[in-house]
C-alpha cells in the first residue's frame, strides 16, 4: 500500500524538520514535500497533490486560514490540519469555518501528531481536547437549529464522538456498530442538514453543543 503523502507548511525550518521527523518515523506516513509560506503551499500543490496539508496559521505571504480556504476551494479531498501556537476561541471558530479537519496545539504537537494525523485519515476530525470544549462553549451561546428535531438519537451520539474528535473506528467499536453503519449515519446526516463535508458536519456539531445530549 502506498504511503499516506503529507505536505507540512511552516516558516520555521527547525521546526518542520522536527515535525517530518515524527511523521517519517510512523509506518505508513511519508513528507512529501515542504512550503515556508501559503503561496508557496499554494504553488506546491498545483504541481503534486498529497493526501493531507499540515500548515500553521501564521505564515508570511498568506496566512493559514486563507490558504486553507483556498486548498478547500481548489482541492476538496485534500485534508488540512492546523498545527499552531495560538489558544484562542476566536482562531479555532476561524479554522473550523474555514474547512480544516483538525486544530492542533504546537505544544502538544510531539505527544499527538500521529494520532491526530491517523483519525482525520480514518475520517474523523481531530480538535486538541482543551480546545474543543472552549469551542463548545463559544458555540453554544451563539445558537442554531436544533439537532434534537432534526437528528435522531443515534445520530446525535455519533455525531457528539465526532465532535470529540474520535474516529469512525472509534466510534464503531464504543457503539458496538460496524464502521461501515457509521458511515451510512454520516451519509443520512449530511444529507438531512444539508452539508457536502465531514468538516461541516462538525462544525455544526460544535454549534449543536448541548443539544447533541440524549434526551
Amino acid at each position: 500500500m502506498a504511503p499516506y503523502q503529507i505536505v507540512l507548511a511552516d516558516d520555521h525550518p527547525m521546526f518542520r524538520e522536527g515535525i517530518k521527523r515524527i511523521i517519517d518515523g510512523s509506518s505508513g506516513l511519508e513528507v512529501v514535500g515542504e512550503a515556508g509560506d501559503g503561496l508557496e503551499l499554494l504553488t506546491l500543490l498545483k504541481s503534486s497533490l498529497p493526501d493531507m496539508v499540515i500548515l500553521d496559521l501564521t505564515m508570511p505571504g498568506l496566512q493559514g486560514v486563507e490558504a486553507t480556504q483556498e486548498i478547500k476551494k481548489l482541492y476538496p479531498e485534500v485534508k488540512v490540519l492546523i498545527l499552531t501556537m495560538h489558544k484562542s476561541k476566536e482562531h479555532l471558530s476561524r479554522v473550523i469555518m474555514a474547512g480544516a479537519n483538525g486544530f492542533l496545539l504546537k505544544e502538544n504537537a510531539y505527544g499527538d501528531l500521529i494520532r491526530a494525523i491517523e483519525t482525520i485519515r480514518q475520517g474523523g476530525s481531530y480538535i486538541s481536547s482543551l480546545m474543543s470544549n472552549q469551542m463548545i462553549d463559544f458555540f453554544r451561546k451563539k445558537g442554531s437549529l436544533d439537532a434534537e428535531h432534526l437528528l435522531s438519537t443515534r445520530e446525535r451520539e455519533i455525531l457528539s464522538l465526532i465532535v470529540e474528535g474520535k474516529a469512525n473506528k472509534e466510534i464503531a467499536r464504543e457503539l458496538s456498530l460496524s464502521i461501515t453503519t457509521i458511515q451510512t449515519y454520516l451519509v443520512k446526516m449530511k444529507k438531512k442538514l444539508d452539508l457536502k463535508t465531514n468538516a461541516a458536519l462538525i462544525k455544526y456539531g460544535l454549534q449543536q453543543g448541548e443539544n447533541l445530549s440524549p434526551k
